[in-house]
């Protein structure tokens, strides 16, 4: 009887504990959601140092879900945890960055053929509607904006491919990514959104369509416009902007 009422305990206990553990997980997905929004926007610019209080207050939240964000961020090389000196956002470091689009290539054709395999008629049906939202507001939508739609597809392309490993793995890359296509429309402005779009539509498209060979063509015609804007980085933009420690050259 002893034993049936401290088992009884202790599961009205686990019960008791869950929704606080639930909160607890929301409130570290969203603070990881705030930080990576501010570090692909570069609020948080390439190589600023800070400490957690700071980032603390610029996100609003508390220091658990912060401490928490901050170590998967460190892990996923987004953050460098500099003992005694406190937090460094990671510089940009465009050569390595467009060595990892090699991996990413590479991890995308097996995410992007899952997902057109396995798609449930819920996920298409999303893809379809961003299609058709993207299709319609292409020559309006803004680099915030923009990063808005692909972070949703970035996600619903990893649930439909029904593989929960690939999103730890994906995640910090598509950030990455993200942040160099924000510092790449938003600070070279001869080159507008409609090729990243365009691209991006074609991948949902053949994901919906559920035509694999197609989806993993238009991934790697995605990763071929990126490389490009590597290309077109490394020759046309301020050091600075990639690392804010790097002194400006002196006027000639």
């Amino acid at each position: 009887m002893a034993q049936r009422k401290g088992a009884l305990k202790l599961a009205k206990q686990d019960s008791d504990d869950a929704p606080q553990q639930r909160s607890a997980g929301n409130l570290f997905e969203a603070a990881y959601l705030k930080i990576e929004e501010l570090l692909v926007n570069c609020t948080l610019k390439p190589g600023r140092f800070l400490t957690m209080q700071e980032l603390q207050d610029i996100t609003g939240f508390g220091r658990t879900p912060v401490h928490s964000a901050v170590n998967q961020l460190a892990t996923d090389t987004l953050i460098i945890i500099r003992p005694r000196h406190g937090l460094q956002v990671a510089p940009i470091d465009l050569a390595r960055e467009r060595l990892l689009l090699g991996l990413r290539r590479d991890m995308e054709r097996f995410v992007i053929r899952l997902a057109a395999e396995r798609a449930s008629l819920s996920h298409r049906n999303q893809m379809q509607q961003i299609e058709r939202m993207l299709s319609e507001r292409r020559a309006g939508v803004s680099i915030d904006e923009f990063n808005q739609f692909d972070r949703r597809i970035d996600a619903l392309v990893l649930a439909a491919s029904g593989e929960p490993f690939l999103a730890h793995t994906m995640r910090p890359l598509h950030t990455i990514y993200r942040r160099i296509g924000f510092i790449y429309h938003r600070l070279l402005p001869d080159h507008d959104l409609t090729g990243t779009i365009d691209r991006h539509v074609a991948i949902l498209n053949a994901v919906a369509g559920q035509r694999a060979s197609a989806a993993v063509k238009a991934s790697d015609a995605l990763i071929d416009f990126m490389d490009q804007m590597f290309a077109d980085m490394t020759t046309g933009i301020d050091p600075g902007l990639l690392d804010c420690n790097i002194e400006p050259l002196p006027l000639i």
